[in-house]
């Protein structure tokens, strides 16, 4: 079975992991900065980092029009962390001038869990994957606090005081998830979304 073809937009945030963990689910996977290079690829994930600076840096290296029409044709896209902002169709407590690709019909808040010091651990189970819950990582994490008809909740935080809050959503090939999967070593959500790839394809 040949291995699909799969993208990291390479603007800014963690993508040398997921580049690791998207090959170590089977992938082919490499960095995406350029329209050219997008048009080479079956798939596409959107890293955790900064979401703001991310929507600037889509628009300086020409990439927005390329990935919403990529996505309107069914392209396969996985946003984590920031990527969930940057797929989300509204957005709270970002800047008034932040653009994303208004791919999954849901209302996220930026920065919910709280800043860089609120970071934590906890396990989220997630539909379609086998094998007892993720060790979700959040970062100065989003939440989803709504979601439209087509969207389907996949996690939600079990314990503590963001207990019930979304964090992982799935519209038709468009994945989302307020947590780091390429931060802990565990590779299911990569291999969901690389199993996700193959069948679009």
């Amino acid at each position: 079975m040949t291995a699909p073809v799969i993208g990291v937009l390479a603007l800014q945030g963690d993508v040398r992991e997921h580049v690791t963990a998207l090959t170590g689910a089977g992938a082919q996977a490499r960095p995406v900065r350029r329209p050219a290079e997008l048009d080479a690829v079956d798939g596409l994930v959107i890293p955790g980092g900064e979401s703001t600076t991310i929507s600037k840096l889509v628009d300086i290296f020409e990439m927005r029009e390329p990935i919403d029409k990529r996505i309107a044709a069914g392209m396969p896209v996985y946003g984590s962390c920031a990527g969930m902002i940057m797929l989300a169709t509204e957005v709270l407590d970002g800047r008034p001038d932040q653009r994303g690709f208004d791919g999954i019909e849901m209302t996220v808040r930026r920065n919910a869990f709280g800043r860089q010091v609120d970071s934590f651990e906890a396990p989220v189970e997630v539909t379609g994957i086998t094998g007892g819950p993720l060790h979700a990582v959040f970062i100065r994490a989003p939440w989803v606090e709504r979601v439209g008809d087509t969207v389907e909740v996949l996690g939600t935080v079990t314990d503590g005081p963001a207990a019930g809050r979304i964090v992982a959503v799935r519209r038709d090939n468009l994945l989302a998830t307020s947590f780091h999967p390429e931060l802990t070593g565990d590779l299911r959500l990569h291999a969901y979304f690389v199993d996700l790839v193959r069948a679009a394809g």
